[in-house]
């Protein structure tokens, strides 16, 4: 079967090129990246719903010329939803894809849209991020057991501060920590946050944290990524596909997976493909969830700077990396928080 025509939802969809490999190294074929992105609609719909999307698109699979798209195309389907939000840098309204339901995913499949990059707010409020996010990116040779190790740090920093903190894996090398709002603030805070955080790591620990971006300076290191909390960024989706060799998934994993995989040094624990994260999410459910509704605030900087509070963070972050969890208990309570390139045929 190369082609077929689709009823979803009541919405019509002519499906192409079905039996096309995206993946060369294990023959992945473009029926079974739509067939994933079906599954785990239930689960992916919630955090793509109403967030602009940008989509990397593999028309050749992962081994061709991949191309950034954010302005939906014109031939979309009447039936797909977008969101016109105005670009300072290409002076124009930029008509972003939202990825609401299960046609619109179904229909990005069919494109070869492999990898899904929401914006940190909702459409209808820009400025506002619901969630903030690390990206812990590791240098060569540092791997993701080296994330596990900063990730657990900053749990601890969050835990502190009364914050519940949420891991998934990239799906490519690292891992990303998200921290969720959903009360108002502004990207000036979480960024401003974030470096905080990044910088102090880097200085408690400057053997194996990096808080500047230059790769010059990350070999062997994690790169805590505290830029990614901007306007004008974003990152990978939770169970989004991953344009790497195999069809890895950025999949939701649990602290304890963290720790384990830190004290095992198994990299391969937190390696998930497409079949695995639709039986895991069959069995456990969407670890993420909390992000979409849990309401917290973060900490006042400039009331942490009266109160020295920055010393209470140094204890948190302390290198004792095998008892993260006593020195914790050596610090002052948690403070409660507030609760272009033309595609080819695809």
């Amino acid at each position: 079967m190369t082609d077929s025509t689709v009823e979803i939802q009541g919405k019509h969809l002519k499906l192409s090129n079905l039996e096309k490999v995206l993946y060369p190294a294990t023959g992945f074929t473009k029926q079974q990246v739509i067939d994933y992105y079906a599954r785990i609609a239930p689960a992916i719909v919630l955090h793509l719903a109403g967030r602009a999307l940008t989509r990397k698109r593999y028309p050749d699979g992962v081994d061709g010329e991949p191309f950034f798209e954010k302005n939906a195309p014109k031939y979309r389907p009447e039936w797909v939803k977008t969101a016109p939000i105005w670009s300072e840098g290409n002076h124009r309204t930029v008509y972003y894809v939202l990825a609401n339901d299960l046609p619109t995913l179904i229909w990005l499949a069919n494109l070869a849209a492999l990898e899904l990059h929401p914006s940190l707010a909702l459409a209808k409020d820009i400025t506002c991020p619901t969630e903030m996010v690390f990206d812990l990116d590791p240098g060569p040779p540092a791997n993701i057991v080296q994330c596990c190790q900063v990730g657990l740090w900053l749990h601890e920093i969050f835990e502190h501060f009364g914050l519940q903190s949420f891991p998934k894996t990239s799906g490519s090398k690292g891992l990303q920590i998200y921290v969720p709002l959903n009360t108002p603030t502004n990207y000036d805070a979480t960024k401003t946050f974030a470096r905080a955080l990044a910088q102090l790591l880097e200085q408690e620990h400057p053997e194996m944290v990096v808080s500047d971006m230059k790769k010059t300076l990350r070999t062997g290191k994690v790169f805590v990524d505290w830029s990614q909390n901007d306007e004008h960024k974003t990152t990978v989706a939770v169970y989004s596909l991953r344009a790497r060799e195999h069809p890895t998934v950025s999949t939701p994993v649990t602290w304890d997976d963290v720790e384990r995989t830190f004290k095992k040094k198994d990299a391969s624990l937190l390696v998930f493909e497409a079949p695995q994260v639709i039986s895991r999410v069959e069995k456990i459910g969407d670890l993420f969830a909390p992000v979409i509704t849990l309401k917290q605030k973060l900490p006042d900087l400039k009331a942490m700077a009266s109160e020295k509070e920055p010393e209470q963070i140094e204890i948190a972050a302390q290198k004792d990396s095998a008892r993260p969890r006593k020195a914790m208990r050596k610090s002052k309570p948690a403070r409660k928080s507030s609760a272009r390139k033309k595609a080819s045929k695809v």
